[in-house]
């Protein structure tokens, strides 16, 4: 029996880290999902919603309505580059600056369950549960949040995560509903990285969706390789191996659980921005490990091709 594409909808902080980028690309190239809408959250959210919108428009899928969340805080564009001379006006589908108003819309009009697959602060997705509660009933959450045991490229402690500890009340809110909830932490994500011969793969590859990743990943280096720029682990070596792609797990996970361990635990997000695993806690479907991670590699190089 042919099964459907899952329905999807991708609130995305995409601008400042690259990976959001490779992440929305996969997406696109996952017969497995149907993506409804894009919602872009914090900062400069209509930069954010331009990047993901021209995007879009590469891989031809300017039907996807586009959704700029509401603006708060200053993070780098780093990619403004690739969107410089990219007007709002020049997307066909559906561009506006309502995402909760159009992830509770969104959700409410499908006849099967959504996924809110969420890479970014957790902002939109708070806003359109306190605007329609029912959501959680008609929809499950997948997200790339917290770090349990281990952080970046598997070093061991936890962190208080950006995604979370940028906006803790939202994440609390977010874990806090009654939708079936999975998430990616740091403990599987912080250690995705592309090796240099799939970067070579990349760059020889005649797809305009993949030469898009590549341009803005070279735009991306440029812009923390700038001699005002401090080096920081959120970079890649342009011919060694890609910078961590965090991202792609959360859009994996939202059909399928290959690759990962997952275990179900009860967790909470603490007010300082830690997602701790207590008695208390609410349960989360939680890829603590990696049983593949050199298949999960490859599979991604050969999606992204494809």
């Amino acid at each position: 029996m042919h099964k459907l594409p899952i329905p999807v909808i991708l609130d995305t902080d995409i601008g400042t880290d690259i990976d959001d980028t490779w992440a929305l690309a996969m997406l696109l190239r996952s017969p497995e999902l149907d993506l409804r809408l894009v919602t872009t959250a914090t900062g400069d959210t209509i930069y954010r919603a331009r990047l993901a919108a021209r995007i879009l428009e590469v891989a031809g899928r300017s039907d996807v309505p586009v959704a700029a969340g509401r603006n708060w805080g200053e993070f780098a564009a780093a990619q403004a580059a690739w969107v410089s001379s990219y007007d709002r006006s020049a997307y066909q589908g559906p561009f506006t600056t309502n995402a909760a108003e159009s992830i509770v819309s969104t959700i409410m009009a499908s006849d099967a369950p959504v996924t809110v697959i969420a890479i970014g602060p957790l902002t939109n997705v708070a806003d359109a549960l306190k605007l329609e509660p029912r959501i959680a009933d008609r929809a499950r959450f997948v997200g790339m949040h917290g770090s349990l045991k281990r952080n970046f490229d598997s070093a061991e402690g936890a962190v208080a995560e950006w995604n979370v500890v940028s906006d803790v009340g939202s994440a609390q809110q977010v874990f806090a509903a009654p939708w079936p909830k999975t998430i990616t932490p740091l403990d599987t994500c912080g250690n995705v990285r592309l090796g240099a011969e799939s970067i070579r793969e990349l760059r020889a590859s005649r797809s305009p969706l993949v030469q898009a990743i590549m341009e803005n990943y070279g735009i991306w280096l440029a812009f923390h390789n700038a001699p005002d720029k401090d080096s920081n682990w959120l970079e890649g070596q342009p011919d060694q191996h890609t910078s961590i792609l965090f991202d792609t797990v959360a859009v994996h996970l939202a059909y399928s659980r290959q690759f990962l361990r997952v275990e179900t635990m009860r967790l909470s997000v603490t007010d300082e921005g830690f997602t701790v695993s207590n008695s208390r806690g609410v349960t989360v479907d939680v890829a603590t490990e990696w049983e593949d991670l050199p298949g999960y590699r490859e599979f991604l190089l050969h999606r992204l091709l494809s």
